[in-house]
């Protein structure tokens, strides 16, 4: 359970989040700087998939790896736009809508499945998509040059991360409609 391939590389992508914001600290040139942490997130990022992959293919899906899967997303995630917040890169404000719903809705779900009612508020195309806009407006931001000489990532990072954002606040209205029943009737 703990020491599967699928929860290792999950774990990895974890212990790799320090490694990630810690480039940003090495006395090299910005570009290369900038490149470096790309090249990680984006490499750290797909581990997300591979993991869901192997836990499938090998059965060694477990309750301890989905938990800790989007728990590590969400850590990557959160401490991308720290950084990306840090260097100018993106609005504090767009961080703090994307950081405070995966706050939210990671207590809601919590609080449902107390409740017996986790079905209402279970991962939704929605939430997925915002998901992956979010992975690829990221990278982009990290980047911020001209990609070939052509693609300008930080216009197009800037662009995905706001649609990012309105794409998060519409997948929390989603789900904390999806729950109002619920919430509703333990209210009473």
């Amino acid at each position: 359970m703990f020491l599967t391939l699928p929860t290792l590389l999950t774990w990895a992508r974890i212990v790799a989040i320090p490694l990630i914001v810690g480039v940003f600290y090495l006395p090299i040139e910005a570009p290369m700087r900038n490149l470096l942490a790309t090249v990680m997130f984006v490499v750290v990022a797909l581990t997300d998939w591979l993991d869901g992959w192997l836990a499938r293919k090998l059965n060694q899906t477990s309750a301890f790896g989905a938990f800790l899967d989007p728990v590590a997303d969400k850590f990557l995630v959160c401490a991308s736009l720290l950084v990306l917040v840090q260097l100018d890169r993106v609005n504090a404000l767009v961080a703090l809508v994307i950081i405070g719903r995966e706050i939210a809705i990671s207590a809601l779900r919590e609080w449902m499945a107390q409740i017996g009612a986790s079905r209402s508020v279970a991962v939704h195309m929605l939430g997925k998509l915002k998901t992956v806009t979010q992975m690829v407006a990221i990278p982009f931001l990290l980047y911020d040059g001209l990609l070939f000489g052509l693609v300008d990532t930080h216009l197009w990072g800037v662009v995905l991360i706001l649609i990012a954002c309105v794409l998060t606040i519409w997948s929390m209205v989603y789900y904390l409609r999806k729950a109002l029943p619920e919430i509703r009737a333990k209210a009473r």
